[in-house]
């Protein structure tokens, strides 16, 4: 079972994550969305399309554009639209 987690905060388990370019992506049913707020902000990728993103608020933490989505990859990357993948600060293992 792969968890992200903030402090002692799970944000997101399961035992289906998609490991892409080292970064655990996470099924949308298995992230507790009462933490995630959206934002504004948004990446391109090349081959993956454009992501949007997450502000993540535990334990008195608030991390601004921590997390991320795919809601329309591109057709190379269509096993992760939806799912969630998290930067550092939060613990993925």
């Amino acid at each position: 079972m792969t968890t992200a987690s903030l402090d002692d905060v799970v944000l997101a388990q399961s035992d289906e994550t998609v490991v892409v370019e080292g970064n655990h992506y996470f099924p949308p049913g298995s992230v507790n969305w009462d933490h995630f707020s959206k934002t504004e902000h948004s990446t391109v990728c090349g081959w993956k399309g454009t992501a949007q993103y997450y502000s993540v608020s535990a334990n008195s933490q608030d991390l601004e554009n921590v997390a991320w989505t795919y809601p329309e990859p591109k057709e190379a990357a269509s096993e992760i639209k939806d799912y969630v993948a998290f930067y550092s600060q939060v613990t993925v293992g």
